[in-house]
Protein backbone atom coordinates (compact mmCIF):
# COMPACT_ATOMS: atom_id res chain seq x y z
CA UNK A 1 0.00 0.00 0.00
CA UNK A 2 1.52 3.59 -0.82
CA UNK A 3 0.32 6.71 0.63
CA UNK A 4 1.60 10.04 -1.10
CA UNK A 5 1.99 12.84 0.68
CA UNK A 6 3.85 16.17 -0.05
CA UNK A 7 7.20 14.76 -0.02
CA UNK A 8 8.29 11.07 -0.81
CA UNK A 9 5.58 8.43 -1.05
CA UNK A 10 5.49 5.90 1.88
CA UNK A 11 5.38 2.08 1.31
CA UNK A 12 3.71 0.01 4.37
CA UNK A 13 4.35 -3.52 3.94
CA UNK A 14 3.41 -5.87 6.68
CA UNK A 15 5.77 -8.34 7.63
CA UNK A 16 5.95 -11.80 6.57
CA UNK A 17 7.08 -13.34 9.33
CA UNK A 18 4.47 -11.35 11.37
CA UNK A 19 1.68 -12.68 8.56
CA UNK A 20 2.73 -16.21 8.92
CA UNK A 21 2.57 -16.02 13.05
CA UNK A 22 -0.92 -14.97 12.55
CA UNK A 23 -1.60 -17.33 10.22
CA UNK A 24 -0.35 -20.06 12.53
CA UNK A 25 -2.63 -18.56 15.61
CA UNK A 26 -5.85 -18.42 13.30
CA UNK A 27 -5.27 -22.46 12.30
CA UNK A 28 -4.96 -22.92 16.28
CA UNK A 29 -8.03 -21.14 16.43
CA UNK A 30 -9.63 -23.10 13.43
CA UNK A 31 -8.49 -26.26 15.29
CA UNK A 32 -10.55 -25.33 18.45
CA UNK A 33 -13.70 -25.32 16.46
CA UNK A 34 -13.51 -28.21 14.95
CA UNK A 35 -11.73 -30.20 17.98
CA UNK A 36 -14.29 -28.87 20.61
CA UNK A 37 -17.13 -29.77 18.25
CA UNK A 38 -16.20 -32.65 17.46
CA UNK A 39 -16.59 -33.43 21.56
CA UNK A 40 -19.66 -31.81 21.86
CA UNK A 41 -20.82 -33.42 18.58
CA UNK A 42 -22.11 -29.90 17.05
CA UNK A 43 -20.69 -26.78 15.27
CA UNK A 44 -20.10 -24.19 18.04
CA UNK A 45 -17.90 -21.77 16.20
CA UNK A 46 -17.56 -19.66 19.37
CA UNK A 47 -14.33 -21.29 20.11
CA UNK A 48 -12.62 -19.52 17.40
CA UNK A 49 -12.98 -16.56 19.90
CA UNK A 50 -12.29 -18.34 22.81
CA UNK A 51 -9.40 -17.87 25.08
CA UNK A 52 -8.49 -21.68 26.77
CA UNK A 53 -8.20 -24.71 25.53
CA UNK A 54 -5.93 -26.99 23.46
CA UNK A 55 -3.60 -25.71 21.62
CA UNK A 56 -3.09 -22.52 23.52
CA UNK A 57 -2.97 -20.24 20.39
CA UNK A 58 -1.14 -17.75 22.26
CA UNK A 59 1.67 -19.91 22.92
CA UNK A 60 1.64 -21.14 19.56
CA UNK A 61 1.79 -17.26 18.08
CA UNK A 62 4.61 -15.94 20.22
CA UNK A 63 6.58 -19.13 20.14
CA UNK A 64 6.21 -19.46 16.04
CA UNK A 65 6.68 -14.97 16.08
CA UNK A 66 9.80 -16.13 18.36
CA UNK A 67 11.38 -18.68 15.98
CA UNK A 68 11.15 -16.85 13.13
CA UNK A 69 13.18 -14.56 14.52
CA UNK A 70 15.61 -16.47 15.57
CA UNK A 71 15.50 -18.13 11.81
CA UNK A 72 15.99 -15.20 10.15
CA UNK A 73 18.03 -12.88 12.77
CA UNK A 74 20.25 -15.30 14.45
CA UNK A 75 19.50 -17.05 17.42
CA UNK A 76 22.11 -14.61 19.51
CA UNK A 77 20.89 -11.44 18.08
CA UNK A 78 19.13 -9.02 20.66
CA UNK A 79 15.80 -9.05 18.44
CA UNK A 80 15.83 -12.69 19.20
CA UNK A 81 16.69 -12.09 23.48
CA UNK A 82 13.75 -9.36 23.10
CA UNK A 83 11.24 -11.99 21.60
CA UNK A 84 12.22 -14.67 23.45
CA UNK A 85 11.62 -12.46 26.83
CA UNK A 86 8.19 -11.30 25.64
CA UNK A 87 7.55 -15.38 24.90
CA UNK A 88 8.00 -16.41 27.94
CA UNK A 89 6.28 -13.38 29.69
CA UNK A 90 3.02 -14.45 27.55
CA UNK A 91 3.02 -18.08 27.76
CA UNK A 92 3.66 -17.44 32.16
CA UNK A 93 0.52 -15.89 32.07
CA UNK A 94 -1.41 -17.81 29.72
CA UNK A 95 -0.73 -20.41 32.56
CA UNK A 96 -0.67 -18.88 35.77
CA UNK A 97 -2.41 -15.43 35.66
CA UNK A 98 -5.19 -16.76 33.56
CA UNK A 99 -5.04 -20.19 35.00
CA UNK A 100 -6.07 -18.15 38.52
CA UNK A 101 -8.63 -15.86 36.97
CA UNK A 102 -10.34 -19.68 35.50
CA UNK A 103 -10.28 -20.92 39.07
CA UNK A 104 -11.76 -17.58 40.14
CA UNK A 105 -14.50 -17.88 37.63
CA UNK A 106 -15.22 -21.70 38.67
CA UNK A 107 -15.63 -20.94 42.37
CA UNK A 108 -17.53 -17.78 41.97
CA UNK A 109 -20.33 -19.45 39.42
CA UNK A 110 -20.40 -22.18 41.74
CA UNK A 111 -21.04 -19.88 44.90
CA UNK A 112 -23.30 -17.49 42.78
CA UNK A 113 -25.35 -20.44 41.37
CA UNK A 114 -26.38 -21.58 44.63
CA UNK A 115 -27.54 -18.19 46.18
CA UNK A 116 -28.95 -16.52 43.12
CA UNK A 117 -30.20 -19.26 40.41
CA UNK A 118 -32.47 -17.24 38.39
CA UNK A 119 -30.18 -14.12 38.08
CA UNK A 120 -26.59 -15.21 37.29
CA UNK A 121 -25.63 -16.31 33.54
CA UNK A 122 -22.33 -17.21 34.90
CA UNK A 123 -18.85 -16.76 34.22
CA UNK A 124 -16.30 -17.99 30.92
CA UNK A 125 -14.48 -21.10 32.97
CA UNK A 126 -12.14 -21.51 29.93
CA UNK A 127 -9.97 -19.21 30.01
CA UNK A 128 -6.48 -20.27 31.06
CA UNK A 129 -4.33 -23.63 29.87
CA UNK A 130 -2.67 -26.19 31.42
CA UNK A 131 0.90 -27.00 30.57
CA UNK A 132 0.02 -29.81 27.63
CA UNK A 133 -2.33 -27.32 26.08
CA UNK A 134 1.00 -24.83 26.44
CA UNK A 135 3.14 -27.16 25.60
CA UNK A 136 1.15 -28.18 22.33
CA UNK A 137 1.02 -24.05 21.56
CA UNK A 138 4.61 -24.21 21.66
CA UNK A 139 5.44 -26.84 19.67
CA UNK A 140 2.55 -26.33 17.06
CA UNK A 141 3.91 -22.57 16.56
CA UNK A 142 7.54 -23.32 16.31
CA UNK A 143 7.05 -26.45 14.37
CA UNK A 144 5.27 -24.68 11.57
CA UNK A 145 7.45 -21.67 11.78
CA UNK A 146 10.26 -24.28 11.11
CA UNK A 147 8.54 -25.88 8.58
CA UNK A 148 7.42 -22.60 6.50
CA UNK A 149 11.22 -21.43 7.19
CA UNK A 150 13.03 -25.04 5.25
CA UNK A 151 10.02 -24.55 2.71
CA UNK A 152 11.49 -20.73 2.14
CA UNK A 153 7.74 -19.45 2.39
CA UNK A 154 8.92 -16.44 4.45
Amino acid sequence: MTFSGTTQPMNLTISPLLLASAGIQIACQLFKVGYYSFQERKFNGWYFFSAGGIPSAHAAFVSSLTTGIGLRSGFDSDLFAVSFVFTAIVIYDAFRLRGAVERHAKLLNRITSRYHPDEYEGLNERIGHSLGEILGGILIGGGLMLLLHIARLF
